[in-house]
């Protein structure tokens, strides 16, 4: 399956920038092409000087908003971004006009933080101009959620956030929510921090991207999972997980291939992997509330068996009973066994709803504050009402 990928913000000028790196990955390991062209769009220069791996030129980073921000971002006001984007949305439609293998791209995936103002405004607007120009095409959104401490000291964040998701949810066709919290290391420093959690929410990408695209015949799985298998899957809420399990370095050369030690370790390996992508969803659910869902296998050629498909398969529909699974075969990776899943068309999110519960009270709090101070007398004022000006 091959991306067209656009990050809004920091936060996802960041995560398409990692993109960028597994498209050079894929390119220089495999000889594979995954993503048709990767853009970052922001009303903050200083945040596109940042990156390192999507192109520097103005139509790979994208400003907007120049003549109202002079290039200094909108401080966390969404709706400052949201009419931005309406005003400038046609230098980003541009950008993509001019991708040279645009006609390649299956469907294009638009990445923003939910609680900041640039990628929180910017998301549902562009997604809904995108959809509007280019029907054929599916347009995913990727949302990433607020760490705990920005939730409690920061009111803007979650109004930010309740906006967006509302907003996306009613324009894309799938959102895959991501939880800063989920995957959050307190023993290192927040620059490492970050850097980690967004290799987390890239890498499930990578042999999910790449199966469907190969094109050696001993890299074809038995069961290919392609982009119609993805497309069909993905709709609405979504979860993402990936798990991965380390094979022996040493195999012996005059081994019994058919032992049956050897046999139930794999499958026991592909079952752990499995666990892991489940145990490491990208946000909390319940499995029961999916209506669809999707697991990739990786491993050597060798390492992968009935047994273990169908023990992998077992697993994911007790935990996913009423879903429409599909699956699919990478005999790519060496030394390891890796496991993909998605979880698609959920039907209820515990951590979604809080942000709407939330949102009503801090809207409600927001104004209050607002009024309290209007009606509030400047202390500072009144003593000086006896002082002359100069002016």
């Amino acid at each position: 399956m091959k991306l067209l990928i656009v990050g809004f913000g920091q936060c996802g000028g960041r995560i398409a920038d990692g993109f960028a790196r597994l498209n050079k990955r894929s390119r220089g390991r495999r000889g594979l092409e995954i993503i048709t062209g990767i853009y970052a769009v922001n009303t903050d220069a200083a945040d596109l000087s940042g990156l390192y791996n999507i192109r520097a030129d103005y139509q790979h980073r994208i400003l907007i908003g120049g003549d109202k921000t002079r290039g200094h971002g909108v401080a966390k006001m969404s709706e400052a971004a949201a009419d931005i984007a309406r005003e400038d949305g046609d230098k980003i439609i541009d950008a993509i006009r001019t991708t040279k293998r645009f006609f390649e791209t299956d469907a294009f995936l638009l990445i923003a933080g939910a609680a900041g103002g640039t990628g929180s405004g910017t998301l549902p607007v562009m997604i809904q101009r995108i959809k509007e120009r280019y029907v054929d095409k599916p347009v995913y959104a990727l949302v990433v959620l607020p760490f705990e401490h920005e939730e409690e000291t920061e009111e803007r964040t979650i109004y930010n956030t309740a906006v967006c998701l509302k907003s996306v949810y009613s324009v894309a066709d799938a959102v895959f929510l991501t939880d800063n919290q989920r995957y959050v290391k307190k023993d290192i420093s927040l620059r490492n921090n970050i850097a980690k959690i967004n290799d987390m929410i890239i890498d499930p990408f990578y042999n999910l991207l790449c199966a469907g695209e190969e094109k050696k015949a001993k890299y074809i799985g038995t069961k290919m999972l392609d982009a119609g298998d993805i497309m069909h899957t993905l709709s609405g809420w979504t979860a993402f997980g990936y798990g991965k399990s380390l094979l022996p370095l040493i195999n012996l050369p005059f081994a019994v291939t058919r032992n049956f030690r050897k046999k139930s370790s794999e499958t026991h390996k592909g079952i752990q992997a499995m666990d892991q992508a489940i145990s490491e969803l990208s946000v909390h659910c319940d499995p029961k509330d999916s209506a669809s869902a999707l697991y990739l296998l990786t491993a050597p050629s060798k390492e992968m068996n009935v047994e273990l498909v169908k023990e992998l398969g077992d697993s994911l529909r007790s935990i996913a009973p009423e879903a429409i699974i599909r699956n699919g075969d990478y005999p790519r990776e060496s030394g390891e066994i890796n496991v993909v899943v998605i979880l698609s068309r959920l039907n209820e999110l515990e951590k979604v709803k809080q942000y709407y519960i939330k949102a009503s009270s801090v809207v409600a709090e927001i104004e209050r504050k607002q009024e309290s101070m209007a009606d509030k007398p400047n202390a500072t004022e009144e003593v000086s009402k006896d002082i002359p000006t100069l002016l």
